[in-house]
């Protein structure tokens, strides 16, 4: 399992560093608004699709991958079919801060999928947030790296 973990945590890490990247890159641009989005050049639209897609990738991989195999190493009992409750008992473990705030984070994710090109103040408004829960995102993956690393009193290797 800790092998398994270990390559979970890899690719997580992939898409951690790329979103980092693009975060980094499009810092200059922060706060978007109708205005800064219709100012993008083709490279920075290409690092803006970088940005949504390692953001939808890395929380995707954590929620089904990543957590399930947290509870699994760590012998939570019951049977947590919802994934809600497995949210949940990740917080009351202190695998994740707050089971909440995955959950606006997948919120953010899901609006990634939608386009909106004829509303480009809500496009700003939603790339605005998806920045802030980011950093929350990486967040959230460190503390889950710790947590195994205190779970199984070994190094995991990223």
């Amino acid at each position: 399992m800790i092998e398994a973990n270990g390559e979970i945590l890899k690719v997580c890490q992939r898409h951690a560093d790329r979103l980092q990247w693009a975060m980094t890159e499009l810092q200059p641009h922060l706060p978007f608004s109708e205005h800064s989005l219709a100012q993008l050049n083709d490279i920075e639209l290409a690092i803006l699709d970088q940005f949504s897609t390692r953001f939808g990738k890395l929380q995707d991989l954590m929620g089904a991958k990543l957590f399930p195999a947290v509870l699994e190493l760590t012998k939570e009992p019951g049977d947590l079919k919802a994934f809600i409750d497995k949210l949940y008992r990740l917080e009351k473990i202190g695998a994740i801060p707050s089971a909440d705030d995955w959950l606006l984070m997948r919120e953010i994710r899901n609006a990634f999928s939608h386009d909106y090109p004829d509303d480009p103040d809500l496009q700003a408004e939603i790339l605005n947030k998806a920045f802030e829960l980011a950093t929350q995102l990486l967040d959230v993956l460190n503390r889950v790296v710790a947590f195994i690393k205190l779970y199984t009193n070994k190094s995991v290797d990223l």
